[in-house]
């Protein structure tokens, strides 16, 4: 018996079959794209298999036109038709909107044109400032209310005051419907298995669709204006309080709970008065997304009409005017990161005890009475004194010549070394990849990518993902699909590739850490069009600039899930391989980068998720992929055109999430992390 297992210990291990597999596989594929003469010969005896055939093509495009042209038109309620709806929707939100704006930016007029009259004027920026200030004071104390003060007066001192506060009415009301919405969603998803299983993959498209997307059907249904964009924006907002909500009330823990129900509470008391009073900052986290999200997408909504900070920035990029853009840019940053902190500080801010309700309204509500006293004030007093109303234009600073300044000397003394990084890594990496996806077959990829999820999640996962790929080359959308897919893959690739190092150094290195924290924070909080600014300051228009600008849209994830990942680490293993004698490198490479590899897959899905995300606005700069599709159908209101083309964006994001989510969890179980 020990003779028998002795020879069987001597046996070689026997070869696994699915390396051999895709060794062939990956082989066969790199060996038809280097030998022309066997590309031919295939594409002789199997023309199709190259280029998609027109009659297998499915014209979704035409049906979803057709589809929301017959709904406009046709479409008849009984006392009304869907048009008189949608517009009815549409007149009842300008409204809110109208009020808004009227408080914030514009005052309240009465009448149009030369008949015009201002009735009272608007908030004055004084009052704006005083009003956050007091906000940042309550929720976290001078520190915050001084940053946040400083922000807003940036916008006064820098001449974007009245832009701002367009974009901020807009994001006043489109705010409180997605947290409504998404908490009355998150509610019945709580309450009911079945609806949340029926609300999960609309909710994960809705994530990954591109932004675009939700403003053609907006501008179809809704009309060219602000309230399409808000209506876009709330759209688009609300998916993250969804899951946010679901995610707090699951989380509460159970003696509350039972505490509650030992207290008689019915139902509804349960949930009003007990899970979501202590679901409260989970909660809030929520409202941070649904704030961030609608700042981001009402400024790309200025292409349908929003106007803001959004109209300037965009005006600018058409003119190439990079000072008067770069400093919008700035502008979305500065109230970017107000908005961030703020909602943040409220997040993490502790419950407050009740006051008596005999003490007086001051000592009961301080910071309310100092802001209206602040607001009456200056209103009062702008109408003596027009400085306190509006921000004087003499006392405007710019920094527009500044920045065109520097784009001119960076241009001068730097641009045979920008325009070398630039060829170098178009010939010899951007390029060689767009050409490798653009001649593979498409049953090719779809078979690899099908083993692929065969191999990872099984026969389930194989047909979900062979599904979603193949729906790129039956809706005729192939070429742009590869397209997009070798933007992301390099864009990803780059991004991962800066992102892992700095991650590794500041997850093994405290003051780097401490450095590194806010300015990723900071980047995160940034719109997405603002990346564009400089991009195209240094490198014009093009394919490379569009990688650039996603680089540094997508390389936050890397960092972070890096950085999570290291310091995840059990100490008990660290202090186990310093014991044998390990060096901090051989740590590194041998017990924390491999136990934070299920962490560091999910931070690529996440750069994947953001480069893909930000390709669609880099339409804006000459690409020609799925994002340029869609925002052609914007332009032409072409609802067919981008809805599908976001649908094959949303696809190819949702097929990279499923694989990668996948292979995240087989190592954690492997690692026994699971």
């Amino acid at each position: 018996m020990s003779a028998t297992a002795g020879i069987a210990g001597a046996q070689p291990a026997r070869l696994q079959p699915w390396p051999v597999l895709w060794a062939v596989l990956l082989g066969a594929t790199f060996l038809l794209f280097f030998s022309e003469g066997l590309h031919d010969a295939l594409e002789g005896l199997a023309p199709w298999a190259f280029e998609y055939p027109r009659a297998w093509v499915i014209p979704l495009r035409d049906w979803v036109s057709g589809f929301m042209q017959w709904l406009i038109n046709d479409f008849d309620l009984g006392l009304f038709t869907f048009k008189e709806f949608t517009r009815s929707i549409s007149w009842l939100l300008t409204w809110p909107f109208a009020f808004a704006n009227s408080l914030l930016a514009e005052g309240f007029i009465h009448g149009r044109g030369d008949k015009a009259v201002l009735l009272w004027p608007r908030l004055s920026w004084l009052a704006v400032i005083a009003i956050a200030v007091l906000m940042g004071f309550y929720a976290q104390g001078w520190r915050l209310a001084l940053l946040v003060g400083a922000c807003f007066a940036y916008l006064a001192v820098f001449g974007q005051w009245t832009s701002a506060m367009v974009t901020l009415s807009s994001i006043a009301i489109a705010v409180p419907f997605g947290v409504v919405g998404g908490l009355l969603l998150g509610i019945a998803g709580f309450r009911s298995a079945r609806v949340e299983r029926a609300m999960a993959p609309v909710l994960d498209l809705m994530q990954t669709v591109p932004i675009f997307a939700y403003l053609i059907p907006a501008l179809y249904l809704f009309g060219f204006g602000p309230v399409a964009s808000m209506i876009a924006t709330i759209i688009y907002a609300t998916p993250p309080m969804v899951r946010m909500t679901i995610l707090a009330l699951r989380q509460v823990p159970d003696e509350i709970v039972d505490f509650g129900r030992m207290a008689g509470c019915s139902r509804r008391q349960l949930l009003w008065k007990v899970r979501i009073p202590a679901a409260r900052q989970s909660l809030m986290v929520g409202v941070n997304q649904v704030i961030m999200l609608s700042l981001n997408m009402v400024i790309i909504a200025s292409m349908i009409g929003a106007g803001g900070l959004g109209y300037d920035v965009l005006t600018a990029l058409r003119r190439l005017d990079i000072g008067a853009g770069l400093e919008a840019g700035i502008g979305i940053v500065v109230l970017a990161i107000a908005l961030d902190r703020l909602s943040q500080a409220f997040a993490a801010r502790p419950p407050e005890q009740q006051r008596e309700d005999s003490a007086g309204l001051l000592r009961r509500h301080p910071y309310l009475a100092a802001g209206l006293a602040a607001a009456a004030v200056t209103w009062i007093g702008g109408l003596v004194l027009p400085a306190l109303g509006s921000y004087p234009e003499s006392l405007t600073l710019t920094t527009a010549p500044f920045w065109d300044g520097l784009v001119s000397w960076i241009n001068i003394n730097f641009f045979d070394a920008l325009e070398a990084i630039k060829t170098f890594l178009l010939l010899n990496l951007m390029i060689p990849v767009k050409r490798f996806l653009l001649t593979l077959p498409w049953p090719l990829v779809v078979g690899l990518v099908a083993l692929a999820g065969y191999q990872l999640g099984g026969l389930r996962l194989a047909a979900l993902t062979a599904a979603l790929v193949l729906f790129l080359a039956v809706t005729r959308q192939w070429e742009n699909a590869m397209e997009t897919v070798y933007l992301c893959g390099v864009s990803a690739l780059i991004a991962s590739l800066i992102g892992w190092p700095i991650g590794i150094w500041a997850a093994r290195k405290a003051r780097v850490n401490a450095v590194v924290q806010p300015v990723i924070d900071t980047l995160q909080t940034l719109p997405a069009f603002v990346y564009l600014i400089p991009a195209v300051m240094l490198f014009r228009v093009g394919d490379f600039t569009a990688m650039i600008a996603v680089v540094a849209y997508a390389v936050v994830p890397a960092i972070r899930y890096t950085i999570l990942g290291i310091q995840r680490v059990p100490p008990t293993l660290i202090e186990a391989a310093t014991a044998q004698g390990c060096t901090r490198r051989q740590i590194l490479w041998r017990v924390q980068l491999p136990l934070a590899l299920p962490e560091i897959l999910l931070g690529v899905n996440q750069t994947i998720m953001m480069a893909l995300s930000m390709l669609v606005i880099t339409a804006l700069v000459g690409t020609r992929d799925l994002g340029q599709e869609v925002y052609i159908a914007l332009t032409k209101a072409d609802t067919g055109r981008g809805i599908v083309a976001g649908l094959c964006v949303a696809f190819i994001a949702i097929t990279a999430d499923r694989l990668i989510g996948a292979w995240s969890g087989r190592l954690k179980t492997r690692l026994g992390l699971a």
